[in-house]
């Protein structure tokens, strides 16, 4: 890369990051999602946003933040982002049918303004759609090539770092001592068995998230049964961290990288997911219907149990008992959202966000990344984005 196009790419902000990323990728995923059922095409097709039931063309879909990850993971390591391109599918289709099955327990009836997909076409045909996102995603992952690792290979950049202290699936050791399942990438060829095991490991997190938070919803708000904000955090770091750690320590490993550095950009993934869902537990209460397409206190609405929240209910003084007791009786939004603020969760909750995002940034300038891609993570870190 030249020092110009260096420069140019290190000027980027987060939306011009994730539109470059989206655009790298974009034939690639199309064409895995064209090797569905004709059916399952379709409704993968809506779910992306590609195309609304009448079969031309739709809204636009998300964001990108997870391929967008996976590009910059293979070129922080030394690599071409279309290395990452094969990580970017896979964790783009485990994402939407994460996203399908989520809506079907939820019963949500809508998503980005749309009908669903179980209420566009029915609760069976979407829980299939979303297994035939599944199986593809893993398809994909286990004949995606990756670079090698060695003296010739791009890991070089980053493969003498030491991270401290990786949590996640990938590593030298785990949190406990336990020995690393990834393995290796090892020479050029199929990312195979290393890949396909941070991708299980991180599904294993998200599939426990997702039991803990239906699991959060028949509990009591007050109590000795109630949620605690310990578990919320294990919960969110499972349900949307361990996804885009995974985005990133995909990247890196098909560019090369070795195990230690994969294991410390999933660290840095899951902080910034953990981040990004206190944002959006911030936003989901207090924030613009304009920007979140939700109403003003839409998840006191819903009665969610959200980091705000179970902060407030942990907060000493006669706030958080006049909360519990409204909370229990489905009282007034407005004046719960009132009492949250009083106890200070708002600011508890806004601090919290920001600093797994400067653990992101101290885990990211602990490697020795390349400099125009590390640029972009960090313009994605900086960016008030929802994932």
């Amino acid at each position: 890369m030249t020092a110009a196009r260096s420069a140019v790419r290190e000027r980027l902000d987060a939306p011009d990051v994730l539109a470059r990323c989206r655009t790298l990728v974009a034939p690639s995923l199309r064409e895995a999602v064209g090797r569905l059922h004709p059916w399952m095409g379709e409704m993968a097709a809506y779910a992306f946003g590609w195309r609304d039931l009448g079969g031309t063309g739709g809204a636009s879909g998300g964001k990108g933040v997870r391929q967008a990850l996976a590009v910059l993971g293979a070129e922080a390591v030394g690599a071409p982002g279309r290395d990452g391109v094969p990580a970017a599918v896979a964790v783009e289709l485990v994402h939407v049918f994460s996203l399908l099955h989520d809506d079907v327990m939820d019963g949500d009836p809508l998503r980005r303004g749309r009908p669903s997909v179980w209420k566009a076409y029915g609760t069976g045909p979407a829980v299939l759609a979303g297994d035939a996102l599944f199986a593809l995603a893993v398809e994909t992952l286990a004949t995606a090539p990756t670079a090698p690792t060695g003296p010739a290979g791009p890991a070089d950049l980053a493969g003498s770092a030491n991270p401290a202290g990786p949590t996640g699936p990938i590593g030298p050791m785990g949190p406990e001592g336990v020995a690393d399942p990834a393995g290796s990438a090892g020479p050029a060829g199929a990312a195979g068995p290393a890949a396909l095991r941070v991708l299980s490991a991180a599904l294993a997190d998200l599939v426990r998230g997702q039991a803990d938070d239906l699991l959060f919803a028949s509990r009591p708000w007050s109590g000795e049964r109630r949620v605690r904000p310990a578990e919320y955090r294990t919960m969110a770091e499972r349900k949307t961290g361990a996804l885009l750690g995974c985005a990133l320590a995909l990247g890196a490993l098909l560019g090369g990288a070795s195990p230690a550095t994969a294991a410390a950009l999933d660290r840095a993934g899951r902080h910034l997911g953990t981040a990004f869902q206190v944002a959006d537990d911030v936003l989901g209460i207090w924030g613009d219907p304009a920007v979140t397409g939700k109403p003003v206190h839409g998840d006191l609405r819903e009665r969610k149990k959200t980091l705000p929240l179970l902060l407030a209910l942990d907060s000493p003084g006669p706030a958080a008992g006049r909360l519990a007791a409204l909370l229990e009786t489905a009282g007034d939004p407005a004046r719960a959202a009132a009492l949250v603020e009083r106890t200070g969760a708002r600011a508890r909750c806004l601090a919290e966000a920001r600093r797994h995002l400067a653990a992101a940034k101290d885990v990211l300038a602990g490697l020795p990344l390349r400099a125009d891609a590390a640029g972009e993570l960090h313009a994605l870190l900086e960016c008030r984005i929802r994932p």
